[in-house]
């Protein structure tokens, strides 16, 4: 499902609205109220008001159980579409941008792909939403497993002009199978106690850890993963045959290349989000059918995020595991 696809498949209102009812009720349209399947569609033409308020077509579904008194609902209904004004086929197409954008695709270029330049709020809110959407599940990451962090600064300016030296910088641990799963979480500090209860959530006590020779993971493995932790130290080389990090540096080298590149500056608020991204494009790279179709999925399961928590102000230091 590229982008092509997206537009040839979804031109119209009904042909989302299908899309959307086949993805959330593959075994039949079932009442959202009571959960039977015994429902009846309805279609309401468009109409216009005495009052000149115009109407649009509608589908409903009403559930025929005597109990549900007749109750209505829309295939948009319970799901983060239904709060959204945007027609579904700009989703759509905003969820294909995103998808297919190897280093993201910023809100202001699928402002433009969407006719919505003068929106860019809208669009910018819409993007987080799907992104949102974009996680993985909470399942230890097993065989050899590598572990590393990587700092997320400001490049240096251009001859002549001075640097300023950030006090505090982002900092990113990933930790990524080999030939397998990502994971990209944001961390307040590199310190033993903010990383090791990341390590304990996401990696499994069996998996055999890869790390640089930084003192913090050896301290850790003393009380896990004892005897199953190897150490490649990048004083003298970057590997040593299958003893490297490697793997969680390309990852690590995609990311920067996203916030670099193309969204420029990234928030430590938002930061998390645009991790989720990166690790749910990233482990889904070989399943490119499906990866479109499971991210409309966690749009229709997934807890909406709201506008006003999206902006308020939070602790810089409050990041969470």
């Amino acid at each position: 499902m590229n982008l092509i696809n997206v537009v040839a498949k979804f031109k119209i209102e009904d042909e989302c609205i299908d899309h959307l009812i086949a993805i959330r009720w593959p075994n039949g349209v079932c009442c959202i109220k009571c959960g039977e399947i015994n429902v009846q569609e309805m279609r309401i033409e468009a109409s216009r008001r005495k009052n000149g308020r115009f109407i649009p077509a509608r589908r409903l579904f009403r559930c025929l159980r005597p109990e549900c008194k007749g109750y209505q609902f829309t295939a948009k209904a319970g799901t983060i579409f239904d709060a959204s004004h945007l027609p579904l086929h700009k989703w759509f197409m905003a969820i294909g941008l995103i998808v297919e954008g190897k280093k993201g695709v910023s809100a202001k270029q699928i402002a433009r792909h969407l006719g919505m330049e003068k929106s860019y709020k809208t669009v910018w809110y819409l993007c987080h939403r799907i992104r949102e959407a974009m996680q993985d599940g909470g399942d230890f990451l097993t065989g050899i497993v590598e572990a590393d962090e990587t700092y997320l600064t400001p490049k240096k300016p251009r001859k002549g002009k001075p640097y300023v030296k950030k006090e505090k910088r982002d900092i990113v641990f990933g930790m990524i199978e080999r030939g397998g799963r990502l994971r990209l979480i944001p961390i307040a500090d590199a310190k033993r106690e903010i990383i090791e209860p990341v390590m304990d959530k996401h990696i499994d006590p069996n998996a055999t850890l890869q790390t640089d020779g930084h003192a913090t993971y050896g301290i850790i493995t003393e009380r896990k993963w004892v005897g199953k932790h190897r150490v490649i130290d990048h004083n003298s080389s970057y590997a040593w045959g299958d003893v490297h990090t490697n793997t969680i540096e390309n990852a690590f080298s995609l990311l920067k290349r996203g916030i670099y590149g193309t969204f420029h500056k990234v928030s430590i608020k938002h930061l998390g989000r645009y991790c989720n991204e990166f690790s749910y494009r990233f482990n889904r790279r070989e399943d490119q059918a499906n990866l479109f179709n499971s991210t409309v999925k966690g749009l229709v399961n997934g807890k909406a995020l709201r506008f006003k928590s999206l902006i308020e102000k939070t602790d810089p230091s409050d990041v969470s595991l």
